[in-house]
């Protein structure tokens, strides 16, 4: 009786307290959690339900399982799980909903969360599950808002991003600068290289540089399990807060993904990240980016990037120039448009060879060379 009295003070409080940070007195919000499904059973989920519940957050668990302090919503199966908790979400009964698959439409994706290993710092992975675009590069831009929203929303003011040194990164770069160029509030990240620049590399993943890290989606789930499970082989996701909530314009249905292999601390961590996200009204914070962005000139710069054709110098008939000592690099071009770019400088009269540097593609020209193959380069397209 004693326990019970001192759990409703202390809930009492917490609600005091979250009234004073939110304007929401008395209002716990309201998140279900199906429970089916996972690989580690039902009784891990339930145990995630109980751990957040004890956070002054309304659980309403979707499974067979019962347990004080969690509201129980019994089905037969997992289907049965997705079809209730969809009609919860519809009739406004829950304000979000925790779950290990959901069939987003494209434009909306995950912005995971994790604590990464080298520092304990917690940083946010955009995107990790879902498709922000057809287009890569388009997606990786459209993750970068994403991830902006979802960052605010959890108290960062003016989070730092950062790219992933995958494909489309330095596209993605011109494309961000371009957008803050023309007054978007974006702080980009610097890498912890001693060479800097806000393409990341694999140690600024392990030490969470940024706040927010830039990234394909396909990449950032396998980023998200890595770092959820680097301390249990894989088979448990011990730490985080799961693949996120699927954010997109005008998509206003709080339903965050977590896996099959979550561990019952990933699966509460992603039912607290759903509650703090319903506190500060998430989806009036992306309203607000989304204007924000648009002024920026978004659109035009998204369009600008899908008519721009880069000169198709490989179909041309350009002969090498003669060959000189180049040892000059120039970083920043894809990978994919290596050889394309020397063939640009060719063009030019300027001797150039393609290269993998250390931090990815480099093109190598002479000394006497570097600063007008580096302006021809800006002319044509392939680095800022």
């Amino acid at each position: 009786m004693a326990d019970k009295i001192e759990r409703i003070i202390a809930d009492t409080f917490l609600q005091m307290a979250e009234g004073l940070e939110t304007g929401n007195f008395g209002k716990k919000p309201k998140i279900a959690l199906t429970g089916m499904g996972s690989e580690h059973g039902e009784e891990n989920a339930m145990e995630a339900a109980k751990m957040a519940a004890k956070d002054g957050i309304e659980v309403y668990y979707i499974g067979t399982l019962e347990a004080e302090g969690v509201t129980t919503v019994k089905v037969a199966n997992d289907e049965e799980g997705h079809k209730k908790m969809e009609e919860l979400l519809a009739s406004q009964k829950i304000d979000g909903a925790v779950t290990m698959h959901f069939p987003f439409p494209i434009g909306v994706s995950t912005v995971g969360r994790v604590v990464t290993p080298a520092k304990g710092k917690e940083m946010f992975i955009a995107n990790t599950t879902g498709t922000s675009s057809a287009d890569r590069i388009e997606g990786m831009i459209k993750n970068t808002i994403y991830g902006m929203i979802t960052a605010k929303a959890c108290g960062l003011e003016h989070p730092t991003v950062g790219i992933l040194n995958v494909d489309g990164a330095r596209q993605t770069e011109i494309a961000l600068k371009e957008l803050k160029k023309n007054g978007y509030d974006i702080t980009f990240a610097e890498s912890a290289r001693a060479d800097g620049g806000c393409v990341m590399r694999g140690n600024d993943v392990l030490q969470g540089t940024p706040d927010i890290m830039v990234c394909d989606s396909l990449t950032g789930n396998i980023m998200v399990k890595m770092l959820s499970s680097y301390t249990t082989g894989g088979s448990f996701e011990a730490s985080g807060y799961g693949y996120g909530p699927g954010i997109g314009e005008d998509y206003e249905q709080l339903v965050m993904i977590v896996s099959r292999a979550s561990g019952a601390p990933v699966i509460a961590g992603a039912i607290r990240y759903a509650a703090q996200l319903v506190r500060s009204k998430v989806f009036d914070i992306a309203k607000k980016e989304f204007e924000m962005a648009e002024k920026a000139g978004l659109k035009e710069i998204l369009e600008v990037r899908k008519q721009s054709s880069k000169p198709a110098a490989s179909d041309e008939n350009i002969k090498e120039p003669p060959k000189e000592v180049v040892t000059s690099q120039i970083a920043g071009i894809e990978v994919m448009d290596l050889e394309d770019a020397v063939k640009v400088l060719w063009k030019q009269n300027i001797y150039a060879e393609s290269g993998m540097g250390c931090t990815g593609p480099i093109i190598r020209v002479s000394d006497a060379n570097l600063s007008k193959a580096e302006e021809e380069l800006k002319k044509a397209g392939y680095m800022n």
